[in-house]
């Protein structure tokens, strides 16, 4: 009888409000049992009501049953722990959704403990115990629980997949290997995981010394980072010192020049106000003399007249002319244009070496490895090729956008955008919504009834609204356009123009190296010619743009793959 019970639901001698094994079990009037102490408990807090109530089906007693043990059911229960049943299974060993179910288990399944790959199925630990137990069964390939065991089964011969063809490179049963994959280089599914095991190994061996490798460059870029933000910081301190002396210097100087004016200044005042008084005295002096000259004038006694009078050559000598000369002065102005020409010495000689400061702040050499060099097929360039579409803000009116915003016609009418400050107002053209940096690579098919585009980059800040050149692409220093016709190509940078030479083929294709400062444009077909490249310095992220000259010329940016 024992044995018969270890083999029943577990659930059928737990209780249902504990979830545990029975103690001290009770059984109430409707047949349902539970421990003492649970019922108990649930009906003490029923007793509030008057009614108390089964758990499970709900029937009402008034009043409150006796609870008397039920022997038999205390009996069988220990019968059972000691023949090995237990207490049932807490829910987190059932199996969810997301669980791999055991397959031997009825009503509520348990969770898998292992899966088998030779029966093949799945087991919960007591289901599996005669892997453990039987001989045949021990030989038997355990595995982490696994949902995929059905992959392993051949969907023709219902087998085991135990070989491998590497001949057609797939695993397959025995009855495969006689049949459609007779005289194919076959082994067995051990002897090919052995073999990509080594080679596995290998590789990963390959990726950690790699691993490690990039461990080490990442550690000295991080201290070429902490070794450049130290110079950075280094350098600005002095040369905020440096230019803080110098100011400090020009003050001294300018308050030098203002003390040494202001000497001169009152040197120079001195002496005229000292000429001055010397003339007012004078003055003073003469017209005493003449307030005599003219008391002696009116006097009516000849002999006295002259007997006082001075003779005309001493009145002469006594009033000499003046000696001051009248010139063109010149006070201090001779000392402004000696400052005014200093200042322009200056400027001029700040002009020309703060341009070499500047390239030596550009120049500055950092840690890092030499730019990868440009492909050579296409290939190459396909391994950066990225996803960029049109930005509808800046497109003129005249031009149509389709294809999920990849393709572009130039249209004879006005389409209804709204107003946008990134839109071109007056040059047919349209920047992509997303910005280039790093190494880019994309392709434009271009055609239509005009036959005649730009293939440009641009900067974000390009002008847009007019219809100088400040906006078109390729006639400024903000944007590098390739001109596209029926009959030749043309380089267009800053308004000036270099004619290509070199297969006109509708689809051109752009590659970009940013840090490196590299710009190319390639004809594309069955092989690449390039047509022109750009060796510069980029100083911000660019724009993809297309520019328009005739009613029906298409451009779409393709999916290259």
């Amino acid at each position: 009888m024992a044995q018969k019970g270890v083999q029943l639901d577990r659930e059928s001698f737990s209780c249902s409000i504990c979830l545990d094994l029975l103690k001290d079990p009770v059984t109430i009037p409707c047949g349902h049992s539970y421990c003492r102490d649970c019922i108990k408990g649930h009906w003490d807090g029923e007793d509030q009501k008057g009614i108390h109530s089964c758990p499970q089906c709900r029937k009402t007693f008034t009043p409150r049953p006796v609870l008397e043990k039920n022997t038999m059911l205390a009996d069988l229960v220990e019968q059972l722990k000691k023949t090995g049943l237990q207490a049932a299974p807490a829910d987190h060993c059932y199996a969810g959704a997301e669980d791999v179910a055991c397959d031997f288990c009825s009503g509520r399944k348990l969770k898998a403990f292992k899966s088998c790959l030779t029966c093949p199925a799945s087991y919960c630990e007591k289901h599996l115990q005669p892997h453990y137990d039987v001989a045949p069964l021990k030989k038997h390939k355990l595995v982490e629980p696994s949902k995929n065991l059905q992959e392993n089964i051949c969907s023709g011969h219902d087998e085991v997949m135990k070989m491998f063809c590497r001949t057609d490179q797939k695993s397959i049963c025995y009855l495969c290997s006689v049949e459609e994959h007779k005289g194919h280089d076959t082994v067995s599914a051990a002897a090919e995981r052995t073999e990509r095991q080594r080679e596995l190994e290998g590789s990963r061996q390959q990726i950690q010394q790699r691993v490690q490798d990039r461990e080490k460059d990442v550690k000295l870029l991080q201290q070429e980072v902490e070794a450049i933000n130290q110079s950075a910081d280094k350098t600005v301190e002095h040369s905020e010192k440096i230019f803080t002396e110098l100011i400090r210097l020009l003050q001294k100087r300018s308050s030098e020049l203002k003390q040494q004016i202001r000497s001169q200044q009152e040197t120079e005042v001195s002496r005229v106000k000292e000429l001055q008084e010397k003339l007012e005295q004078e003055i003073t002096e003469l017209k005493r003399k003449d307030a005599e000259l003219q008391q002696l004038s009116h006097t009516e006694d000849h002999t006295q007249f002259l007997q006082n009078c001075p003779s005309v050559s001493a009145l002469r000598e006594s009033t000499p002319s003046s000696s001051i000369k009248i010139r063109p002065l010149r006070h201090f102005e001779a000392v402004t244009a000696a400052v005014s020409e200093l200042r322009e010495k200056l400027q001029d000689l700040l002009r020309e070496e703060w341009t070499n400061i500047s390239l030596r702040v550009s120049d500055v050499d950092v840690l890092l490895p030499e730019p990868e060099p440009e492909p050579e097929s296409r290939a190459g360039f396909l391994k950066y090729s990225c996803e960029i579409t049109l930005d509808p803000n800046t497109a003129h009116t005249e031009l149509l956008l389709s294809e999920r915003n990849r393709k572009v016609t130039r249209m004879s009418q006005h389409q209804s955008y709204s107003d946008h400050p990134d839109r071109f107002t007056d040059w047919p053209q349209i920047l992509s919504r997303q910005s280039l940096t790093g190494r880019c690579y994309w392709e434009v098919e271009w055609g239509g009834g005009g036959k005649a585009v730009r293939v440009a980059v641009a900067y974000k800040n390009i002008s847009r609204a007019g219809d100088g050149d400040e906006c078109g692409f390729g006639c400024n220093d903000k944007s590098w356009a390739l001109e596209c016709s029926q009959i030749r190509y043309k380089f267009m940078y800053n308004s000036i123009k270099t004619s290509i030479s070199g297969p006109v083929i509708s689809r051109v294709g752009v590659y970009l190296d940013h840090r490196a400062g590299i710009l190319s444009f390639y004809s594309v077909s069955e092989t690449m010619t390039l047509l022109h490249r750009v060796q510069t310095t980029f100083t911000q992220p660019l724009y993809a743009g297309i520019r328009f000259y005739y009613p029906g010329s298409t451009a779409e940016l393709c999916k290259v793959e």
